[in-house]
């Protein structure tokens, strides 16, 4: 029991002003000899190490909220809190914190906040000014109220005297009712002046104020005071949208009224942070800190309250399974788990967790799937899906697997997600961006490694190249239809370089299944036909996939490549590109580079014997000198080789025959010829003369030559690649048919 009392989430506030989760634990409150005082204490539940260890300073406020927070600072800009699992946890602490400073343990607040500095100033000052003395709340007084307000807001310690004093004797109450005597006469200076009054109420950043100004009774109130800013012409009209507009939608009935009134309440309090108030100046960033909790923790009941509502959440996924539901009730079905899904991020990691698992048992896949012909629909479904996605991509590739079995491949949930992907109707492709990142995730075999399920990665990625890339490439073999850029507009472009990138990232993580895709599609070929785009970061990505493939270092790349004469496009964009130093020049030569310096034989062949007359001329690097050199050393190396297997000393001759005669008549006999001058070898680099295999029996006429040690049988010679691949000789029948393509370089 005392496990679960003490269970306790520790929140750090960060720079963005947002709560940061530091691990969950149990609390205690000791005494620590080394900060010579009673500290609370937090160990990690999972391994027993120190989350936290704070002193409790006599000096330090703590504040009560909510009967299961804790919150407090411990130096400028560091707020720290306690999350307890139990009103009853919460309240041990802080009766514990109460007792150390010797505070009444009813108040919500142990004292106020005060700097070494500011004590010292404190302590000098006479005993009267220790007070802020509110004048009185009247009509007449209220521009000396927003002085006052106004004046305090640099001071910590003002800040702190000057909430006290607006807490006590009901006081924004009645700031409140003067709000609406003003709007009734219309006294725009008093409104003016109420505005400067809320505005810098709300910059005191004290949670208890903002419980009594955004109860029921008054929030409506705060709202139509801010809508008086001076600096406007005609004041907005805040409450009539909150009121008229904005319109509170229960997909189910919600029978608990505190559940009805915290939702209202988050849903204002947001509008007051994100649409009422100016973006605050760096000097007030941290004076909205407590607003921001204030609405964080609102959420974290929020979903609590929800997910303990079992009827609840049945009757909602009864009513979206049904496909008797009315088109709009099911926009609104959807609309209310995506906005739950939204609210479950503020949970704590375990809390989180557990959210997702209660809507995958109740069946929140297969119910994404139903009325994705609704625009509105699809869109909201696309985004719980990348809620799951990010909770666990192996559920989501278990369900997508299973639906080939079940649905045609145009309503796959996967394909509806890359549809709509491609369908981004946003100019900057916002949307695009976050579902290919989600698409990424899930075709990641890093995150494959499950050892419940080995066989997750071979068979999903079967799945996924079966199913799912024909859609995913659409756009880009439509936009290249007979080798031209069809379509080089900025979306186009834009949504192309995604998909690019996509494929990038299947090239270097997913070998067999892509290999073979882009073998069978000529998609290489289809890829650089947008080395000719207008939008230069296009052509950069057509280049990075080339250069992902040649990274692989593949000689099934390299020849498919070479027989595409795939390098063209590339050097007619170098060409092009002329003496400009620029990303693009950069990334060409960097590529050749690469070639050069992993001597890559087969491409480094291809590209001097094609492409080196017009790449001689390029002399500010030395990438394609040293390419011809590469070029030179491998013929050479091939020369050597040759003489010494053709010209060997004669002395080892009787000791060959003897050998060559000793083999059993069914072995095959190597046929030679009689070595030639250097000079007679072709000048392509890679060719040499070699010998076809034919048997020779010991009843075959043989010749000897005992004066050069050649012999012949049969001899049959023909033209060979330096790198000699087995079982390629198809391959090379192909190309001996149809004469080599030559490249259409520009000048």
């Amino acid at each position: 029991m005392s496990d679960t009392r003490r269970r306790v989430k520790v929140y750090t506030l960060n720079e963005d002003r947002q709560w940061d989760d530091r691990g969950t634990g149990h609390v205690s409150s000791t005494f620590v000899e080394r900060l010579k005082g009673i500290s609370l204490l937090v160990r990690a539940e999972s391994d027993g190490s120190l989350l936290l260890e704070s002193k409790i300073s006599p000096n330090t406020a703590y504040q009560k909220q909510q009967d299961t927070l804790i919150v407090w600072s411990e130096a400028e800009n560091y707020d720290l809190a306690l999350s307890f699992q139990e009103k009853a946890g919460c309240d041990e602490i802080w009766e514990k914190i109460c007792q150390v400073q010797g505070k009444d343990p009813a108040l919500e607040i142990t004292q106020d906040p005060i700097d070494e500095s500011e004590e010292e100033r404190f302590e000098e000052m006479p005993e009267t000014s220790h007070l802020v003395e509110l004048p009185p709340c009247e009509l007449a007084r209220l521009e000396e109220i927003a002085d006052l307000v106004t004046s305090v807001l640099s001071s910590p310690i003002r800040r702190e005297k000057l909430a006290l004093a607006l807490m006590s004797e009901g006081y924004m109450k009645k700031l409140l009712q003067l709000f609406q005597v003003c709007e009734d006469l219309d006294n725009r200076e008093g409104l003016h002046h109420l505005y400067e009054i809320v505005r810098g109420v709300l910059f005191l950043n004290k949670a208890a104020l903002f419980e009594v100004m955004f109860s029921d009774d008054c929030i409506m109130d705060v709202v139509g005071c801010l809508e008086f800013d001076p600096s406007l012409v005609q004041p907005k009209k805040h409450r009539e949208f909150l009121t008229k507009t904005a319109k509170f939608k229960e997909v189910i009935p919600i029978t608990d009224s505190e559940l009805r009134q915290k939702i209202h309440q988050t849903y204002r309090v947001q509008y007051i942070q994100d649409i009422i108030l100016p973006t605050p100046s760096v000097f007030e960033e941290n004076f909205l800190s407590t607003l921001t909790s204030f609405i964080f923790f609102n959420k974290v009941e929020i979903v609590s309250m929800l997910q303990e509502d079992e009827k609840f959440l049945t009757e909602v996924f009864a009513q979206l399974t049904d496909e008797a539901t009315e088109d709009d009730k099911r926009r609104e079905l959807v609309n209310f788990f995506k906005e739950f899904c939204a609210f479950s991020q503020t949970l704590q990691p375990q809390n989180r967790d557990a959210f997702f698992k209660t809507l995958a048992n109740l069946g929140i896949l297969p119910a994404l799937e139903i009325g994705m012909d609704d625009l509105q629909v699809r869109a909201a479904a696309t985004d719980i899906f990348s809620y799951l996605v990010e909770f666990s991509p192996s559920m989501v590739r278990e369900f997508v697997m299973q639906e080939p079995q079940q649905t045609d491949d145009d309503v796959l949930l996967i394909n509806v997600v890359i549809k709509q992907m491609i369908c981004d109707s946003d100019p900057e492709l916002g949307g695009a961006v976050q579902l290919m990142g989600l698409l990424r995730t899930l075709i990641d075999p890093e995150n494959m490694l499950a050892p419940t399920n080995k066989t997750e990665k071979t068979e999903f990625l079967s799945f996924f190249y079966k199913y799912c890339m024909q859609v995913l490439t659409v756009p880009l073999l439509a936009s290249t239809v007979d080798e031209k850029n069809c379509k080089d507009n900025f979306q186009t472009a834009q949504l192309l370089a995604l998909i690019l990138e996509l494929l990038t990232f299947c090239v270097e993580h997913h070998t067999y299944h892509i290999k073979t895709y882009i073998m069978n599609k000529d998609l290489l070929r289809r890829v650089l036909v947008l080395m000719n785009s207008k939008h230069t970061f296009l052509a950069l990505c057509a280049l990075r996939f080339m250069r992902r493939i040649i990274g692989q270092k593949d000689e099934y790349y390299n020849r498919y490549i070479v027989k595409g004469n795939l390098f063209e496009p590339v050097i007619n964009t170098l060409l092009d590109n002329g003496t400009r130093y620029n990303l693009l020049n950069s990334a060409i030569i960097e590529l050749f580079e690469f070639i050069k310096v992993e001597d890559i034989k087969s491409l480094i062949a291809h590209i001097i014997d094609n492409y080196y007359k017009a790449l001689e001329s390029i002399e500010y690097v030395q990438t394609f000198k040293g390419l011809k050199g590469r070029y030179e050393q491998e013929k050479d190396r091939q020369t050597l080789r040759l003489n010494s297997r053709y010209r060997r000393d004669p002395r080892t001759l009787d000791e060959d025959e003897e050998m060559w005669f000793n083999e059993d008549e069914d072995d095959d006999g190597e046929a030679i010829e009689k070595s030639r001058p250097e000079e007679e070898f072709p000048e392509s680099y890679g060719k040499y003369m070699e010998a076809k295999k034919g048997k020779c029996l010991h009843s075959a006429v043989c010749v000897f030559n005992t004066t050069t040690c050649g012999m012949v049988c049969s001899p049959y010679t023909a033209m060979v690649g330096l790198v000699d691949y087995p079982d390629d000789e198809d391959e090379d029948e192909d190309e001996e048919q149809s004469p080599r393509k030559r490249p259409r370089l520009g000048s």
